[in-house]
């Protein structure tokens, strides 16, 4: 069958909208009827270089959508199930999934590469053969992947908001919930307010942290955290540290939540010196692969006892978690329509990302027209 994507042939380049062939779901495999996909900032990374993918690549790693046909040996999901794609697949096998690590499923490995099990790429063209962020390219009217990748959601909840909820939310309320182990009373650092930072501030609120600081040089995003659980926001680290010191007696913070755009050691820094002894600092946010972006003293690390941890997916456990984050949504504890600020079409999506880039949007999504 046809299908219209979205699709990076070179970095620094335009996405390009193309009609693309797709092929028939084989062995655990399902065909996907995309409604909805997230613009998050890691496609940017991708389509800038920031990280090196095989190209052509569908991009889009943040989708929703409806169960079309399922392929030999499907038992997750059915024809007519809504689903969540989760951006890291989960076997539930592997050695990481067994242990309740999910988000460092062995399967995750090909991400990049963006081919289905068996080096099996589903998606061709006049490139010959596209890969698929994430295994999903949620850019694209429809994608055959891997039942591994589904999560089936309430068939009543609305997929543009569920969207939300296959990388941004769990990645940033994981962030806080499980990686900075954040617990009642204590103070919270969020560096940088976007899709996922936002989900920071409102998973450490949640979790019942007593100061929740963002820090975003942008007032829009600033004002996004005050209204989703931050107590205080400030446009540098810098500008925060006298408050940070006032607010715990000198004790500094618990733990530091690092949710840029690009991920640099002035970032790092600015976090690990704005916590104090048995301190957190979470790495979340991205840079080039090679990028040496952490250089701190290790006497300090050391005599303070301070810990860098690095987060992936925010270590959710996507099978649960999914479930769990929009089973909060749907309570109220979760806020994910304020999160929305624009939709585009696929079209669009280039105006999406630049709209992104220029710090316009929390979170955009593309909604997929089937007309």
């Amino acid at each position: 069958m046809k299908t219209k994507a979205a699709v990076v042939y070179q970095t620094g380049k335009p996405i390009e909208i193309e009609e693309l062939t797709l092929d028939k779901p084989r062995e655990g495999e399902v065909l996907i009827r995309y409604t909805h996909a997230g613009l998050c900032h890691s496609d940017v990374h991708i389509a800038h270089g920031d990280l090196e993918a095989r190209l052509p690549m569908v991009l889009g790693h943040e989708g929703a959508g409806i169960i079309e046909e399922v392929g030999p040996g499907v038992t997750r999901v059915k024809v007519g199930d809504h689903v969540v794609c989760s951006f890291i697949p989960n076997c539930g096998t592997c050695r990481y999934c067994a242990n309740g690590q999910q988000s460092i499923c062995d399967m995750g490995a090909t991400i990049l590469e963006g081919y289905l099990p068996g080096e099996r790429f589903p998606i061709t063209g006049p490139a010959g053969q596209y890969g698929a962020m994430c295994m999903l390219g949620t850019f694209s009217q429809f994608g055959v992947i891997h039942q591994n990748s589904c999560v089936k959601v309430d068939d009543d909840l609305p997929l543009e908001k569920a969207v939300l909820v296959g990388c941004g939310v769990p990645t940033g309320w994981g962030s806080a919930v499980n990686t900075a182990e954040v617990k009642p009373g204590e103070t919270v650092i969020v560096m940088g307010v976007g899709g996922i930072g936002i989900n920071a501030v409102q998973g450490a609120a949640l979790a019942g942290a007593k100061n929740v600081i963002a820090i975003d040089p942008l007032p829009n995003k600033r004002e996004k955290a005050m209204e989703l659980g931050a107590t205080h926001a400030f446009e540098s680290a810098e500008l925060a540290m006298e408050t940070i010191t006032n607010l715990t007696r000198g004790q500094m913070a618990d733990s530091a939540i690092l949710t840029p755009g690009l991920m640099t050691s002035e970032i790092v820094a600015d976090g690990f010196n704005a916590v104090g002894k048995g301190g957190k600092v979470v790495l979340t946010g991205l840079n080039k692969l090679e990028e040496t972006n952490i250089q701190l003293p290790g006497s300090v690390l050391t005599l303070y006892r301070k810990q860098l941890r690095g987060s992936l997916f925010g270590d959710c456990n996507p099978t649960v978690d999914i479930p769990r984050i929009l089973g909060l949504y749907q309570s109220g504890d979760l806020k994910l329509d304020e999160i929305l600020t624009r939709t585009y079409t696929l079209e669009q999506v280039n105006e999406g990302y630049d709209d992104l880039l220029n710090g316009k949007n929390v979170r955009g999504v593309v909604v997929h027209d089937h007309s």
